[in-house]
C-alpha cells in the first residue's frame, strides 16, 4: 500500500516531505492540541530538516520521536538527536521538543523499557524513515539481532535494542509495530541504488527489512525520490 513521489531534485524532494509532515503535524494539532512525529537520522533528511524548521507551527506543543538511536551520548557526532537539535530545532522550530533516547545511568534494554511507558497509547502525526541500501529502515538491518521482533506488525513494544555488524555502536530501533501508530509513514530516500533496492522489496524480496514496511495494509506508505 504504497504512493511513489518522484522528483528531478534532492532539494525538490525534501521540501515536498518537509511540507507534509508540516501539514499532518498541524492536522493532529488541530484534533488533539499536541502532536508528536517521527524522524530517522543519517545525511538524507538533514535538508528536509531544514525546510521544516522554517514552519510557523505550534512547537512549543509538538514532539520529535527518534525512529533509532545508537548509543552514544546526545552531544556525540554520531547522534541521531544532535543531528535533530542543529538542523531542525533552529528558527520557527526551535520551542519543539525531542524525545531523547540515550541515557547514560541506563542500558540499552533498560532505555528501551522505560520508553515504553513514556510513549504508552502515543499516535504519531507521520513517520519519516530512510532506507539503506541494504535495505534496512530505522535500525532494523537485516543482520540485526532483533530482527524478527522489530518486523512484526503487531508488536507492542515501541523500541528494542539492537547490534548489527553495520554499525561500530550498539543501537535502539522503534519496531515495525510502533511506526503502524501513525496516519502516514513517508519514506525518503535519494539514488538510482536505493530506488532499485526499493523496487525489489515492493516485488516481495524479504531479504529487504524495507519489505515488510512495504507490504503491511494498516498505514499508507508514500515514497518521495530524486536521483
Amino acid at each position: 500500500m504504497s504512493t511513489e513521489l518522484k522528483f528531478e531534485s534532492r532539494d525538490a524532494a525534501s521540501a515536498a516531505a518537509a511540507a507534509r509532515i508540516a501539514g499532518l503535524v498541524n492536522a493532529q494539532l488541530d484534533r488533539d492540541y499536541r502532536a508528536s512525529f517521527v524522524v530517522g537520522g543519517g545525511s538524507t533528511p538533514a535538508r528536509c530538516f531544514e525546510f521544516l524548521s522554517g514552519y510557523a507551527l505550534a512547537w512549543e506543543d509538538i514532539q520529535v520521536v527518534l525512529t533509532d538511536e545508537r548509543w552514544v551520548p546526545n552531544n556525540h557526532k554520531d547522534s541521531n538527536e544532535r543531528l535533530v537539535r542543529e538542523t531542525l530545532l533552529q528558527d520557527e522550530a526551535i520551542a519543539g521538543t525531542v524525545l531523547s533516547v540515550y541515557q547514560s545511568d541506563l542500558s540499552a534494554d533498560e532505555r528501551c523499557d522505560s520508553l515504553q511507558e513514556q510513549l504508552k497509547n502515543t499516535r504519531f502525526a507521520i513517520v519519516m524513515a530512510g532506507m539503506g541500501t541494504d535495505g534496512h529502515f530505522a535500525s532494523l538491518f537485516p543482520d540485526a539481532d532483533s530482527l524478527e521482533a522489530g518486523l512484526k506488525p503487531d508488536s507492542r513494544r515501541y523500541y528494542i535494542p539492537v547490534r548489527t555488524s553495520a554499525s561500530p555502536h550498539p543501537r535502539v530501533s522503534m519496531t515495525l509495530g510502533a511506526m503502524l501508530h501513525s496516519d502516514e509513514i513517508l519514506l525518503l530516500f535519494f539514488g538510482e541504488e536505493k530506488l532499485a533496492v526499493y523496487e525489489q522489496a515492493k516485488a516481495g524480496n524479504k531479504n529487504f527489512p524495507v519489505a515488510a514496511l512495504l507490504e503491511q495494509q494498516a498505514v499508507p506508505v508514500v515514497l518521495y525520490w530524486a536521483p
